[in-house]
């Protein structure tokens, strides 16, 4: 049984952070955009189907919202050379110009953990937090892999 207090504290730091989130979408993208352009930014390319298993999502919704993303000019798809049915999907410069004015953003908010919490705290904190989406990104993989 879980404690409801630990239910509680995660439903406000949800809250909180998707709050945060909005205050810094002037393009106002959806999530799952935004979330697409974060992975992107991340490597060089990315297949869809690898998206799709990373994020959690079907065919169907990442497709719409890759085609979005695309007709703004957020990101580049290019046949890939080993597979020509295969779209290699990578975030273009204007896409990457937007994430980084939600670092700014991130950097704000890593300000306000330093300036909240001891040293000590901010050590336990990384650890947990990384703990925690390792946890989250690790069973939404397994989920889509048993389906």
């Amino acid at each position: 049984m879980i404690d409801e207090s630990i239910k509680i504290a995660v439903m406000h730091l949800q809250c909180e952070l998707v709050a945060e989130r909005n205050l810094v979408n002037p393009e106002e993208l959806s999530w799952l955009q935004y979330d697409i352009l974060s992975r992107l930014s991340q490597v060089d390319h990315m297949l869809p189907s690898e998206l799709c298993i990373l994020l959690g999502i079907s065919r169907v919704k990442l497709a719409k919202s890759l085609k979005k993303l695309k007709q703004q000019h957020y990101i580049e798809q290019n046949r890939s050379d080993d597979d020509s049915r295969s779209l290699l999907t990578k975030i273009s410069p204007k896409g990457t110009d937007f994430l980084k004015g939600i670092y700014i953003k991130h950097n704000d908010l890593a300000q306000i953990v330093g300036n909240t919490m001891s040293k000590e705290e901010q050590t336990i904190f990384i650890q947990l937090s990384n703990r925690l989406s390792e946890a989250l990104r690790s069973r939404r993989v397994k989920n889509e892999k048993s389906d």
